[in-house]
């Protein structure tokens, strides 16, 4: 018993060890810090805009395949089996003749290849291979829509980040004060409202970091969302590098817009269907020409093999013509129909242009105010800073009162947001001008 007493702790040792290693890795260790580029591809391999735009590209190649399958010759059998109440009789001169039996036993195996069909069968088949086109130029949309949400809500994750160091900065020094406060209270240098103002501040103050707080969680839920994982998940996303303004020149924005973006491209994708509807609508105008080949056995037993009044089998080739020539002006409505259509059409791409370039022109401004606002951001923060140094210093002193100081901070908070507000603000319209101009 003694020589074991070491057993029991080493199998419950092992154990937790084991259970240890069970337990999955979570997103909240410094080893699974999430970068901007890696959010991107999470975002574009977990969200359902590309999954769902991946099935469409699917059926739409489904779709040309069918149309193509028109083409091709068509394959049919029947076989079919009747009784007749009576045998079949012909009378010849007074002499009545069986002309057949009672059961009556017939198969036949049928194929049809359209040779003309008023080039209805081709141009669905351009139109199914435009549709692929389209669906393509729908998963590039996607992605790049899915990228620009990833990188703003990825973007608005590190803003909330600041804003929730600026208020517990904020809570930090104010403690810092209100504990100054009651020193120089109780020492008979300030008044009890003094004390009282710092007190609420710093409670307000506390407020806000609750505030900011919740912010980031609302924030981190929304990354969560669009990177396809658990809404609850404690995601931890890494900074990005210094801040380096870009140099954009506007014509060019506009050029490569108009160049790149996948929306104009399906338009003209969908124009050059719309141009294919209407030919295809004046297809009704044409007769309809099939080359039909058929072999087909009759006979009285069920493999239709024995036929005693006659061949029991035989084939045929033949040419089939059909043709509808009025329809009540049916196919000149149709056409009609598809010719405004494809008119529509064409005033749409001009105004989905413009609206194309009015988002380039208000992403452009976007970034030229943010780039603006962060020079002046971060003055007025150097500013607050030693202006909140310097009135600290004056309080500690006894030459300036609690509410000064109170203002100080205030000032110093504000400058603090903005000067943050514009850095990332400036990001923001990065991500957004990238995808007005259709880039990733």
């Amino acid at each position: 018993m003694n020589g074991n007493h070491w057993l029991r702790p080493a199998v419950l040792l092992f154990c937790m060890m084991a259970a240890l290693a069970a337990v999955p890795c979570t997103a909240t260790g410094p080893g699974n810090i999430l970068t901007l580029d890696a959010a991107v591809r999470e975002a574009v391999n977990n969200n359902p805009l590309i999954r769902q735009a991946v099935e469409k590209e699917r059926a739409a190649i489904a779709a040309e395949k069918s149309a193509g399958a028109d083409l091709l010759p068509k394959f049919s059998a029947s076989y079919s089996y009747n009784r007749l109440k009576e045998t079949p009789y012909a009378v010849f001169g007074g002499v009545r003749l069986n002309i057949g039996a009672k059961d009556d036993f017939s198969w036949d195996v049928t194929v049809v290849q359209p040779l003309f069909a008023g080039f209805a069968l081709t141009t669905k088949r351009e139109m199914a291979l435009l549709g692929i086109d389209m669906q393509k130029t729908a998963m590039e949309q996607a992605v790049l829509d899915v990228a620009a949400q990833a990188k703003v809500a990825y973007l608005r994750v590190l803003l909330a980040k600041k804003r929730l160091e600026v208020a517990r900065e904020e809570v930090e020094q104010l403690e810092a004060h209100v504990h100054d406060a009651k020193q120089l209270y109780d020492q008979g240098m300030v008044p009890h409202n003094d004390l009282l103002k710092s007190q609420v501040a710093l409670a307000q103050a506390r407020q806000g970091r609750v505030t900011a707080e919740s912010d980031l969680e609302v924030a981190i839920s929304a990354l969560n969302i669009a990177l396809g994982r658990n809404v609850m998940e404690q995601t931890v996303v890494g900074d990005l590098p210094a801040f380096e303004p870009g140099v954009y020149n506007l014509p060019e924005l506009f050029e490569k817009a108009l160049k790149n973006r996948p929306e104009l491209r399906q338009l003209k994708i969908a124009l050059k269907q719309a141009g294919l509807k209407v030919k295809l609508a004046g297809s009704s105008y044409y007769p309809t020409v099939s080359l039909i080949g058929r072999y087909e056995q009759t006979g009285d037993n069920a493999r239709a093999t024995n036929n005693d009044f006659g061949n029991f089998y035989n084939a045929v080739v033949g040419v089939q013509a059909q043709w509808t020539f009025f329809q009540w002006g049916k196919t000149g409505a149709d056409r009609a129909n598809a010719i405004h259509e494809k008119a529509a059409l064409e005033q749409k791409i001009k105004s989905v242009r413009d609206s194309v370039l009015l988002q380039v022109r208000q992403a452009f401004q976007d970034i030229m105010v943010a780039e603006k606002n962060i020079d002046t951001a971060r003055k007025a923060l150097a500013q607050a800073r030693e202006n909140f140094r310097i009135t600290d210093l004056q309080y500690k002193a006894g030459t300036t009162t609690s509410t000064e100081l109170l203002d100080a901070r205030t000032f110093l908070t504000q400058a603090e947001v903005n000067h943050y507000g514009a850095l990332y603000g400036y990001r923001i319209a990065e991500a957004q001008l990238k995808r007005a101009v259709g880039e990733k």
